[in-house]
């Protein structure tokens, strides 16, 4: 079974909870007030659309974002009030400089080897006009690397019981784990990960060498500054002129 689908799905949304989507759109909110090229913003591997659906209905990105999305069960299931493309983060269906901007949140990008990680983000880099802005959200690599094993079990609201087990690689920079899922009628989805999580200065250099810029480094939602025990990482970026 693929990890994004209805696994991803069932064993997210218990998570998200409504102060925490209304502090992520707020953050995101922030991140494209005042900027001013114009021109639609996707939301890359926007998932059931919990930022998306907000962040189109008012605000400085308001009637201008886009979703992207793969997985055909989390487009049935997503919220109204945004359009969407069902398509591959890998191969983006937009023209070339036609994007004023992009988000992507909880590592949607660094799902893939490092060689289609910089593929992906030339990717975005043509999509986007000169200014276009990028704002990525992961999880810092020394908060990973300082406790590099995870165990989790929990019963979840419906009754399914989630277990999940994870190993962090500091070398490879790769988080490995196992997710299960447990429904209540006793059907039982199961799917393996694999996360990339780059040090601060390997993405600085990734994001400069397919043409950005960074623009600022924050370790939480209100702005603050990262350390390595941060549990947010989100870079800003634009994509350079010429």
């Amino acid at each position: 079974m693929s990890f994004f689908g209805e696994l991803y799905l069932r064993t997210t949304l218990p998570f998200l909870s409504e102060g925490l989507t209304t502090r992520e759109v707020a953050y995101l909110s922030r991140s494209f007030q005042g900027h001013s090229v114009p021109g639609p913003v996707v939301d890359l591997g926007c998932g059931h659309g919990r930022h998306a659906a907000r962040l189109n209905a008012e605000g400085p990105l308001e009637g201008r974002v886009i979703g992207l999305e793969l997985d055909a069960l989390t487009l049935k299931e997503r919220l109204p009030g945004f359009p969407v493309v069902r398509a591959d983060l890998r191969e983006l269906p937009f023209g070339t400089s036609t994007l004023a901007g992009a988000y992507a949140w909880y590592s949607s990008l660094f799902v893939f080897t490092d060689e289609e990680h910089e593929a992906l983000l030339r990717e975005v880099a043509r999509c986007l006009k000169p200014g276009g802005r990028l704002v990525l959200h992961t999880v810092p690599y020394e908060r990973l690397a300082a406790h590099p094993e995870a165990r989790f079990e929990q019963q979840l609201p419906d009754g399914s019981l989630l277990e999940e087990e994870s190993r962090f690689d500091a070398v490879r920079g790769r988080d490995e784990g196992h997710r299960r899922l447990t429904l209540p009628e006793g059907r039982i989805l199961s799917g393996r990960y694999s996360i990339r999580y780059y040090p601060l200065a390997d993405l600085t250099r990734l994001l400069e060498s397919t043409g950005f810029s960074t623009c600022w480094v924050h370790g939480g939602l209100e702005g603050e500054q990262p350390t390595g025990t941060s549990t947010d990482l989100i870079v800003g970026a634009e994509l350079r002129h010429g």
